[in-house]
């Protein structure tokens, strides 16, 4: 059997996804099938163990006028025998996930939706699960039954794996053992390492080490003057990023300080390129598959609570990660083989990431950096 899973989440969520496709693929045999919306699911999944298709939706078009609408759909009438593991929660989208499987035929007694399970309906709390400024376990153990009370997302999609749909034998599909790891794990596909290694190579850093930095997320800049929102609370003030640069650049002189971001962050990258003054420090658009390749090639990241942070842990590259109102205890990034993930701000410390301080930021870095040495560059294979 082949799970279909479907969520028409961002680039996090669907980083996140992984640690359940995973369960599933071990369950039941067959790889799994996503079923996303936007590019990115395709572009994260173009190469990895426990997935055998991806469908992508777009995301703002009718169905009637969308080919992977229909796609998904011839999809769906064929599978006759696979489970349905639905994890989309927006009410707006989970609607059109309704509508999909109602289209393909799908008997309810094959589906399960996360919403409507223990694993989604907890009481939030906002108390921390593990004191902001120190590394957190990478990998929890697994929930043995539907929990009271925070539960970070893997662990929400980590017990959603357990569950069977009610037209399946449970016992026929146990939960693998041993546990896989309680995190998510993705792969790079060997074009987007090989165009990576050129790309260093073509900017003269080939031999540097990398520090990756994230500074902007989806709700960075908004309208047509490209400006940033007061209302986005893991934005950071610029003239603090540039404290952070300038003393990033003073404990690792000879590292390249890399400002990462989306087509639509590059108007920041480049008023904080410009601000910091330093030959060390450059900007880049990146499409997806480079910054997975860098991920697995930079030394370290510092980011703000965004996918690319996810996308760094899951490819075990060591990162700081700057909270503003979500919950770290919810959020933090988790890695495979237990690199370290380091959470500043976030409640109940902290509601806006412009209550941190630069010190908060650069002393986790820095002890982040110390136990990393002596190595400085992490080599892959090419």
């Amino acid at each position: 059997m082949h799970p279909i899973v479907i969520w028409f989440g961002r680039v996090g969520d669907m980083i996140l996804l992984s640690a359940l496709l995973s369960i599933l693929h071990r369950r039941y045999g067959g790889r799994c099938h996503v079923i996303g919306a936007g590019t990115w699911p395709a572009e994260l999944y173009a190469e990895h163990d426990d997935v055998a298709r991806v469908t992508c939706l777009h995301r703002y078009t009718a169905f009637l006028f969308d080919g992977a609408w229909w796609s998904a759909l011839a999809a769906l009438r064929r599978s006759r025998r696979d489970p349905v593991y639905v994890c989309e929660y927006d009410p707006r989208k989970l609607a059109r996930v309704r509508r999909l499987l109602r289209a393909g035929g799908i008997d309810p007694a094959r589906c399960l939706f996360i919403t409507e399970t223990a694993c989604f309906n907890h009481a939030p709390d906002a108390s921390p699960m593990h004191r902001v400024d120190t590394p957190a376990p990478s990998v929890s153990p697994p929930p043995q039954a539907p929990i009271a009370g925070p539960m970070h997302w893997v662990d929400r999609l980590a017990c959603f794996g357990r569950l069977t749909p009610p037209a399946f034998d449970a016992a026929a599909c146990p939960f693998p053992m041993p546990a896989p790891p309680y995190a998510p794990h993705l792969m790079v596909a060997a074009a987007a390492r090989a165009d990576c290694a050129a790309w260093i190579e073509a900017q003269g850093w080939g031999g540097r080490p990398l520090v990756l930095v994230q500074p902007g997320n989806r709700r960075t800049m908004r309208g047509s003057r490209l400006r940033i929102s007061s209302e986005d609370d893991k934005a950071w003030p610029i003239e603090r990023w540039v404290a952070l640069l300038r003393q990033v650049h003073g404990e690792l002189p000879h590292a390249v300080l890399l400002l990462c971001g989306a087509p639509r962050e590059s108007l920041l990258l480049s008023w904080i390129k410009d601000a910091a003054q330093l030959p060390a420090v450059a900007a880049a658009e990146l499409p997806l598959p480079r910054l997975l390749a860098l991920c697995e090639r930079a030394q370290s990241m510092i980011s703000v609570d965004t996918g690319p942070a996810h996308a760094a842990a899951s490819l075990s590259l060591p990162l700081v990660v700057m909270f503003g109102a979500h919950s770290q205890q919810e959020w933090l990034p988790r890695s495979p083989s237990n690199s370290p993930v380091v959470g500043v701000g976030g409640p109940p410390q902290s509601s806006r990431l412009d209550q941190v301080a630069v010190e908060r930021v650069f002393e986790a870095w820095r002890a982040l950096e110390r136990g990393l040495r002596p190595t400085t560059v992490r080599a892959t294979a090419p």
